[in-house]
């Protein structure tokens, strides 16, 4: 672990990530019988405003201090104060102008006049949302993933247990529960992981800087036969230039995708009532889809998520060392295990997404969902750890481009063909949209790097071992439904043949592995 920091960091960023979503399940399929389809409908149209907000005053700001941190650690802390100051402002002054816009915002961008008192409370969360970003850039920067990795969980479960706690108060007094149940929960989770990334980052030692005596108004001066250090000021302007620098571009790029995302949210369910289904309908079936069956699709990506974090600085100091061949091996290796998840992920969806839909959540179509939307992992995957490469390659205008082209793809598909077919046209959007998008990043990086893998290595041999292990798991289930019957619940039924699965499959694409 110690040698190899991309692993390291990599595998407890996962662990954190998935034991989030494993709370995060239960956390949803509360809310789904709390506030039933609509509502989650409804509780997921804030989302647009809430991402074009964090475009704004914490993603790019996080990358910034990410990438220089990693080139220049010694000023890993003074990067993060510079940016924290500039974030925390921003964030300040967006929360005030959603509060007071609430309404406009509501009944004139989302057309959804419902969540007007959603919002508010919403953008409460930003300042704290703005804080644990920046804080994460920074170890992230340094190459340190534990205090990401335990604010990822601290948040979910301050969250939950928040969440559960209104909902019992308001049950034991007779009060119904609304959707801004779920809001306040994402505000008290934000605030909790935020405090505590706050308190770690105040507790722990500075990297030790190399011993300097001599005058440097750049960096922090240790004074001579001692060892404390002069103050400095949190907001430094030598520090703001190379910071917003990098995060301006980043800003206008994630705001004009957000825009775009946003605009995606609002058309579903706008176009959904044109091909005929009322509002309590479009908001329903948004809300199985965004709410129930996309999480499950994007529960694995855990993995490549996590990879993308560690990847972005890791390709950023192999670019400042000069050492293409380090970047090329870091390419390759990712390129071939998002494509072991993404086909790994079609085989668990299509064989049990129909049973998944219905043991957790008691719902038919978010069954048919989750099978559908599986054939969205390969391309997915490749695209999150494709385009965190190019981020730290310092290719970001590739990545918005490609991110650009995928998106009005989408909203292309949305505005002009689910009026005609429905949800139906939404699904091929988001299918094709991915492709385009994994195709155009892996272009753009072959340009930039010799990109070696094998058709045979990349899709054949994971192909050949997810459908070795089907056939093993079926000859397997007559033996195994007795010990299947024993179990309290549908769900872990469900779940214990899809371990074996995954056991099968990585014990196979492992021989494969050593006999090469």
């Amino acid at each position: 672990m110690k040698r190899n920091p991309l692993i390291a960091g990599t595998l407890l960023l996962t662990t954190a990530g998935f034991l989030s979503r494993i709370l995060g399940f239960f956390y949803r399929i509360f809310l789904s019988r709390a506030i039933g389809a609509e509502g989650l409908g409804i509780y997921q149209m804030i989302f647009p405003i809430h991402g074009i907000a964090f475009a704004l005053c914490a993603g790019p700001i996080q990358t910034s201090i990410s990438r220089l941190t990693a080139a220049d650690e010694k000023r890993g802390r003074e990067l993060f104060h510079t940016g924290l100051s500039i974030s925390l402002g921003i964030a300040l002054l967006l929360a005030v102008s959603i509060r007071f816009l609430a309404p406009f915002l509501a009944e004139r961008v989302l057309l959804e006049p419902r969540c007007a008192p959603l919002l508010p409370v919403m953008a409460l969360s930003i300042p704290f949302s703005a804080i644990h970003a920046c804080i994460c850039g920074y170890y992230y920067g340094r190459k340190k993933t534990a205090v990401p990795a335990l604010s990822q969980l601290i948040e979910q479960c301050i969250r939950i247990s928040a969440v559960f706690l209104i909902a019992h108060v308001c049950s034991s007094n007779g009060i119904s529960i609304s959707v801004s149940l779920a809001v306040w929960g994402m505000l008290i989770g934000e605030a909790g992981s935020a405090i505590f990334s706050f308190l770690a980052y105040s507790f722990s030692s500075p990297p030790s800087p190399a011993e300097d005596t001599g005058y440097n108004p750049d960096r922090e001066q240790l004074v001579p036969g001692n060892r404390k250090q002069i103050n400095k000021p949190l907001f430094r302007m030598p520090l703001a230039a190379p910071l917003m620098a990098m995060a301006l571009p980043l800003m206008g790029n994630r705001l004009i995708l957000g825009v775009l995302q946003s605009l995606e949210a609002i058309f579903v369910p706008n176009k959904l009532i044109s091909y005929g289904m009322s509002s309590a309908e479009a908001l329903s079936i948004y809300g199985v889809l965004t709410g129930m069956a996309l999480p499950f699709i994007l529960f694995p990506s855990a993995i490549t998520n996590s990879l993308a974090v560690i990847l972005l600085p890791t390709v950023s100091e192999a670019q400042a060392a000069g050492n293409r061949r380090k970047i090329e091996r870091t390419i390759s290796m990712a390129l071939r295990y998002s494509l072991y998840m993404g086909i790994l992920c079609i085989g668990l969806f299509t064989l049990f997404g129909d049973d998944l839909g219905l043991t957790v959540y008691h719902n038919e179509e978010a069954g048919f969902f989750i099978a559908v939307l599986s054939w969205l992992c390969p391309f997915m995957y490749l695209s999150t750890t494709m385009g965190s490469i190019l981020n730290g390659l310092g290719k970001t205008s590739s990545v918005f481009f490609h991110h650009a082209v995928s998106m009005l793809l989408t909203l292309f598909i949305v505005v002009f063909f689910i009026p005609v077919y429905g949800i139906q046209a939404y699904l091929f959007a988001l299918l094709v949209s991915e492709l385009v998008l994994a195709f155009l990043h892996i272009h753009t990086l072959s340009g930039e790097a010799d990109i070696r893998l094998q058709a045979g290595q990349g899709i054949v041999k994971p192909v050949l071992c997810l459908a070795v292990s089907i056939g093993i798991l079926r000859a397997l289930l007559p033996s195994l439904n007795p010990a299947l019957e024993n179990l309290p619940a549908d769900f872990l039924k469900v779940m214990a043949q899809a371990f074996l699965l995954v056991i099968l499959y990585g014990s196979l694409l492992l021989l494969l592995h050593r006999k090469k």
